[in-house]
């Protein structure tokens, strides 16, 4: 059976916005995507904070950015200190954290939470959202205007993006959205900072 998970950026919304947001489309889960799950500008966004407000009004709190964050401890998943999304993907914590979510659609009605107000510029869409409608999941994005959009729009939107609307005289469309998820996956993809060069001052 074809599961919905749905997808919110938390963004700069005040909290009545944002939940109002999950008021009207009914979601009564979060899972919370974000590698650090903290915002100096919006300290309400804070994993504490926000799970406190969101079981204050009946919705359920689950941290899900261990397995299916963009920040992996593993260094494996990075390339020139670069996080590649698609080694990420194949990781037994990632898959395990798709397991996690699939089951959780099952019985609730589910979002999935980064900061980020556009889909296509966030993990969430590029790398867990693909994931997840590659195993059969039917993917919601709300956007910041309260409308949803479906994930296959997004993908359209994402050709669009970074210029391949248009498409190629030869390139299978398969081919040709693989390519455009691995061009913004490198856009967005976080760098590791480097380490801070010893003090040389005596």
């Amino acid at each position: 059976m074809e599961r919905a998970v749905y997808t919110i950026g938390h963004s700069n919304h005040a909290l009545t916005r944002f939940l109002q947001l999950l008021r009207v489309h009914r979601i009564d889960a979060i899972g919370d995507v974000r590698s650090a799950p903290y915002s100096r500008r919006h300290p309400w966004f804070g994993r504490e904070a926000l799970q406190r407000s969101l079981h204050a009004h009946g919705i359920a709190y689950v941290f899900l950015g261990a397995s299916l964050g963009a920040r992996p401890s593993d260094p494996e998943c990075t390339s020139d200190g670069r996080v590649s999304f698609a080694r990420l993907a194949e990781t037994p914590t990632f898959r395990a954290g798709l397991d996690r979510v699939l089951r959780g659609s099952a019985s609730h009605r589910l979002a999935l939470l980064c900061a980020e107000k556009e889909p296509l510029h966030c993990h969430r869409a590029i790398l867990v959202s693909r994931a997840l409608a590659r195993r059969g999941a039917r993917i919601l994005h709300i956007l910041g205007d309260g409308s949803l959009e479906r994930h296959e729009e997004s993908e359209r939107r994402l050709l669009a993006l970074v210029g391949l609307s248009q498409g190629e005289l030869f390139e299978p469309p398969e081919a040709l959205l693989a390519r455009a998820y691995d061009l913004q996956g490198t856009r967005i993809a976080w760098v590791r900072p480097l380490p801070s060069p010893p003090d040389s001052a005596g």
